[in-house]
């Protein structure tokens, strides 16, 4: 099993939590996003997209990190990340969403290239655009979040996968956090796991 992954990509990141978290042994790949590396005629055959992260499997290339995570969910149920019954289904996935189809889609490094060359933004005002929108999603998941410890209960899940990541942005962005309280304290809860601490960029980063 290989992934192709750059350190920093907070799909990839994902997938590397749940990776760990289901003890799942692989290799990977760095496809260095600064240097346009996802855009080469080798990445853009196994992903036409261009992105991170890809997981070649038996000669198969699954892409997107919610499909991937799906499909690892399917071959290795245990832990489960996304709950079997229909509700709790519902609910995950839709705390999921708030991160992988509202906030990270419109704050990554293709949107932020085309406001700079495109737009003609500089990169205090790109930053305030990513505190922006990273600030308008959690103050919804915030309101979503239950009692905890972890934003998908009692165990990490799928909403955990994809919550971790998108804190690690927000720090970087500088995004006051004093407003999301659940937030922060399930992400406490997750980082302090192994499996969360062992797929933290810090860890995989390119030396």
């Amino acid at each position: 099993m290989l992934l192709y992954d750059y350190y920093r990509s907070s799909a990839a990141y994902r997938v590397r939590i749940a990776l760990a978290l289901k003890g799942v042994a692989y290799e990977r790949h760095s496809i260095m996003l600064l240097e346009n590396q996802q855009r080469s005629p080798e990445h853009l055959a196994r992903n036409p997209q261009g992105f991170v992260p890809a997981l070649e499997v038996d000669g198969r290339v699954l892409t997107q990190s919610l499909a991937i995570i799906d499909w690892l969910d399917a071959r290795y149920p245990e832990p489960r990340l996304i709950p079997i019954d229909s509700d709790r289904r519902a609910a995950a996935l839709a705390q999921a969403m708030i991160v992988g189809a509202d906030i990270h889609p419109i704050n990554n490094l293709r949107v932020m290239r085309w406001l700079k060359t495109e737009a003609h933004l500089g990169d205090e005002e790109r930053d305030r655009w990513t505190r922006h929108w990273i600030a308008d999603g959690f103050a919804a998941l915030e309101a979503m979040a239950g009692e905890g410890p972890f934003l998908g209960g009692d165990a990490p899940g799928i909403a955990d996968c994809f919550l971790v990541p998108q804190m690690f942005n927000a720090r970087r962005f500088s995004v006051p956090l004093d407003a999301f309280p659940k937030l922060v304290a399930a992400d406490a809860a997750a980082t302090a796991l192994p499996a969360f601490a062992a797929a933290h960029p810090d860890r995989v980063a390119p030396e």
